[in-house]
């Protein structure tokens, strides 16, 4: 989901942070949902200010009688368990999505061709975030994840002090594309919190970088692709992107010393010893560069470019912006990780996931989708499964869990 700061300047700002707080979700399913159509009225007069019409707000909110209460859950949701590194990467970087990746490739070319010449970004950066954000589109056509957009933002605007704000801003931002005429109130769907199309714009966001690239006149990041691939270019572009340089480079570090916590020139890393893990040159050793060591010594390391920076813009996670690079990297033919990560186990390919946990639903251990993606139904599987052996419970999605279930 692309960053944007808070818009500012929203009239009647006063209004605005009260509204939360005084309709708070109060006891009882009715009294719930007296509450929030009381918000809704209320927050009538902070659209007008805004410039929102009357149509426009009817048309919005018609048929958003009650908050969503998933949004509300998913919200309070803190997951427990945290990925170790080659978890989060697994689930992101493997073959599935790099084939599909080539198709894309090859399928939408003469748009890539035209945004690439336009923006100077790279295409198959553009591919890994569409990869990322929404698996190509695919996540658009399950109903169980997406949602009205202005009733999930009207849901934590009213029911989410935390995000209370974040919300109303967005809910505004909502209401003016749809009266701008980009979408319908029919189609205006995104995620529980709000983040819309194949590429995943939250409204602010989409306000500042929506384009309209097949030019039919609407800026339809839900259903054109080339639209949402030019809209995630676009953002690229504003925020820095250094047409034909890379993200980063994966490196290998000399034994037994330390480096330097900043940014450097490639040549002077080269000079300290930091070389290429592919064993080819630096392209331009003028370049800055700096280091990072997300699985720690042992593990891959990589030097970051700025344009590593102008990806975070996007999601300003590293691990986000590396997965978005080691997949651009695959679909382009490039290659893959010299280093691994430092993995207690051996690597499944992603058909032997699917197998796995294919067979742990046979057992009865797993009631999920077979997606080939290890998330934490299918940890609690695993668990369950090695208890019954009195193997070592680490959930770990291995080879010999596999073998031990093959033999079952």
């Amino acid at each position: 989901m692309p960053l944007r700061k808070t818009a500012r300047g929203l009239a009647s700002a006063a209004a605005i942070a009260g509204l939360s707080l005084a309709f708070m979700l109060p006891a009882g399913p009715a009294a719930a949902e007296a509450g929030f159509q009381r918000w809704v009225a209320s927050f009538r007069s902070v659209a007008a200010d805004n410039g929102i019409s009357g149509s426009t707000y009817d048309r919005a909110f018609r048929g958003v009688t009650s908050a969503d209460p998933e949004v509300l859950e998913k919200a309070r949701f803190q997951p427990e368990f945290t990925a170790p590194v080659w978890d989060y990467f697994d689930n992101r970087v493997h073959d599935q999505s790099i084939t599909v990746g080539r198709e894309m490739a090859r399928k939408w070319k003469p748009w890539l061709d035209r945004i690439e010449a336009k923006f100077g970004v790279d295409r198959y950066i553009l591919l890994a975030i569409w990869s990322m954000e929404s698996n190509y589109g695919e996540i658009l056509k399950n109903d169980k994840v997406m949602r009205n957009v202005v009733r999930s933002l009207s849901t934590l605007a009213y029911g989410d002090k935390r995000r209370a704000k974040f919300a109303r801003t967005q809910l505004i931002a909502a209401l003016k594309i749809l009266q701008r005429g980009d979408i319908d109130e029919s189609h205006l769907v995104g995620s529980w919190a709000g983040a819309m199309g194949h590429t995943q714009f939250i409204p602010t966001s989409y306000q500042a970088y929506a384009v309209d690239a097949d030019g039919n006149g609407k800026r339809d990041i839900w259903n054109s692709v080339p639209d949402a691939l030019a809209t995630a270019a676009n953002l690229l572009k504003k925020n820095g992107w250094q047409g034909g340089k890379t993200w980063g480079y994966e490196v290998v570090l000399p034994e037994g010393r330390k480096f330097p916590s900043g940014s450097m020139t490639l040549d002077k890393w080269a000079a300290l010893g930091v070389e290429r893990a592919n064993g080819k040159a630096f392209k331009r050793g003028s370049d800055v560069a700096t280091l990072k060591v997300p699985d720690g010594r042992g593990g891959p390391a990589f030097l970051m470019t700025k344009n590593f920076s102008v990806i975070k813009r996007y999601n300003n996670a590293d691990k986000y912006a590396l997965a978005v690079g080691l997949l651009a990297d695959e679909i382009a033919g490039y290659g893959g990780l010299v280093q691994d990560w430092k993995r207690p186990f051996t690597k499944l390919s992603f058909e032997e996931k699917q197998e796995l946990q294919k067979r742990l639903s046979a057992h009865g251990y797993y009631d999920g989708k077979a997606d080939g993606k290890i998330g934490e139904g299918s940890r609690s599987a695993i668990k369950t499964f090695q208890a019954q052996l009195g193997l070592t419970q680490d959930g770990h999605p291995s080879m010999e869990v596999l073998n031990r279930l093959r033999r079952n």
